[in-house]
């Protein structure tokens, strides 16, 4: 970032990164509509579900969970969640960030719908400060920068954590907007202090990282 800091983004420039992200929303909504399964996500946790053959009870079902992988199998068939087969079945691959298996679960529901039942899985962040761009690191990413969490979200969290949301959520405002983030606003006020301080020196050349 060059030291002419006021410097802003034309209306053209505006307008080509609104199209480009709309682009880039779209392939994103299409590769998401391909997966077998659902997902949702708060900065605390996520939630999938993934549709069961409504014969199946619990019982048949062999689901483990740990810190870094998933796996779900209907018992004394191929996995439906698995690191191994990246094809045929729902979720595969490693988390991308770890969980707290004791707080994780997953329930069997029957739903109005065939095949008339899903498995819902709660999955509980370790990192109460992160989103997830995946549910496993096989599947496409979502842009992470574009989540905006409810307010109500926020109000759950005690005051460091909701400051360290609250300005993630500004820097990847600022970013989308082409726009500086708070710690490089930082160094730009600190930079502007300086030369107002040292008017001899020529900053015409500085970079800020």
């Amino acid at each position: 970032m060059s030291a002419d800091l006021d410097q802003n983004p034309s209306p053209a420039d505006l307008a080509e990164r609104e199209r480009e992200n709309k682009e880039r929303k779209a392939r994103e909504d299409a590769e998401q509509a391909q997966l077998p399964y659902k997902w949702t996500q708060t900065i605390r946790d996520v939630d999938v579900t993934a549709p069961i053959p409504g014969n199946l009870k619990g019982r048949d079902l062999d689901v483990l969970l740990t810190k870094n992988k998933i796996r779900v199998a209907i018992k004394g068939q191929e996995p439906l969640i698995e690191s191994a087969n990246l094809f045929n079945f729902p979720i595969q691959g490693d988390f991308p960030h770890a969980i707290r298996v004791d707080e994780s679960s997953w329930t069997l529901e029957t739903t109005p719908t065939p095949p008339g039942k899903e498995i819902s899985i709660h999955l509980d962040k370790v990192n109460k400060v992160e989103w997830w761009a995946h549910v496993v690191t096989t599947a496409p990413k979502i842009d992470v920068t574009k989540i905006t969490p409810e307010n109500s979200s926020l109000g759950d969290l005690d005051g460091e954590t909701r400051s360290m949301v609250e300005k993630m959520m500004y820097d990847q405002r600022q970013k989308e907007m082409g726009a500086p983030s708070s710690d490089e606003q930082r160094k730009m006020e600190l930079l502007k202090k300086f030369q107002a301080e040292h008017p001899e020196m020529d900053f015409s050349n500085a970079k800020m990282g």
